[in-house]
């Protein structure tokens, strides 16, 4: 059967559901930031029919400065949301039920950066950049463990603080932040870039979720969500340069400050992401031994009151 063929008979079928009554059901999904390639999977997926073609409506909301993709989640206004793992078990260990539906990061993108070419383990009681919004997670696990005592200033968008000279270092994303700071001429070496993911804390970041509540009441329409979105990433990995088209009107539309170069470096690091270490394949999954380590992380460092174990997150 050609594409062209599969389509139609799509679009009669769609058809004769609102002839009868039925329509496609709607998921509004919320990426818990702005418009970059962090999310050109979604993109892709909403711009090239794969949702359309799974028979549900997607809406794609990006959060704003009053509404967190978070607060969007519990308030209904989104069904589905992007979480780094961390913020899901914290959530979970508040007493918010979770179900992911899709894994796509599996390895850790968080690095710290020192100024003066200066190890980060070596800058005890250092002014910190940390993101206002949350993300910071494992830093502080790691910054307690190590005796650090760092003191954290927030930041919202950008590396503006460190590279003014007012931090000693700042967490960064290896996809995001880091970039940033190249392109401002910052030397990068491994003497002062600490990766996470290579000192014991390679623990998994963004994942697709939804409530509990909406999971049980809207199971099929969530599964072919889920399915859509790994197709939209799939074909992202293997048509980047379209996808970057798909990821700059996204970016234009939201008028955010930004370039080509910027994002094609971004979707670069994000697929390299996606591929797990051990594997060295495409997953798409939880992985049981890393939520078992984050939550551990967190719980021996305060940050959560009980473990949150890896059956609380997936399909029940």
């Amino acid at each position: 059967m050609t594409r062209k063929l599969y389509l139609r008979i799509i679009a009669i079928n769609l058809s004769i559901c609102c002839s009868l009554g039925i329509r496609a059901q709607k998921i509004v999904f919320t990426p818990q930031w702005t418009a970059q390639a962090q999310f050109a999977g979604y993109y892709v997926a909403l711009e090239k029919g794969f949702y359309r073609e799974a028979g549900i409506e997607v809406e794609i909301v990006h959060p704003s400065v009053t509404q967190s993709a978070i607060n969007r989640l519990l308030n209904n206004s989104s069904q589905a949301t992007t979480l780094q793992l961390c913020q899901a078990l914290e959530l979970i260990d508040e007493g918010v039920s979770l179900v992911n539906i899709l894994q796509t990061s599996m390895n850790n993108a968080m690095v710290i950066v020192s100024a003066r070419d200066k190890d980060p383990l070596t800058q005890k009681g250092g002014r910190v950049g940390i993101w206002s919004v949350g993300f910071g997670q494992l830093a502080i696990c790691m910054s307690i463990k190590e005796n650090l005592d760092y003191e954290w200033i927030r930041f919202a968008s950008n590396v503006n603080l460190f590279v003014s000279g007012a931090l000693d270092a700042t967490l960064a994303m290896s996809y995001n932040e880091y970039y940033q700071l190249a392109q401002a001429g910052m030397k990068l070496t491994d003497k002062n870039v600490y990766r996470f993911c290579d000192h014991g804390y390679n623990v998994q970041e963004d994942g697709v979720y939804v409530t509990q509540k909406y999971f049980d009441s809207h199971k099929e329409q969530v599964q072919r969500f889920a399915k859509a979105s790994k197709k939209g990433w799939e074909w992202a990995a293997a048509h980047p340069e379209e996808t970057l088209d798909i990821v700059m009107k996204y970016v234009n539309e939201n008028r955010i400050a930004t370039n080509r170069i910027m994002q094609r470096l971004m979707l670069k690091e994000v697929l390299r992401l996606q591929v797990d270490r051990e594997s060295k394949k495409r997953e798409f999954r939880l992985r049981p031994d890393m939520v078992k380590r984050a939550s551990f992380l967190m719980k021996e460092n305060g940050m959560l009151q009980r473990e949150v174990r890896y059956e609380e997150l997936i399909e029940k």
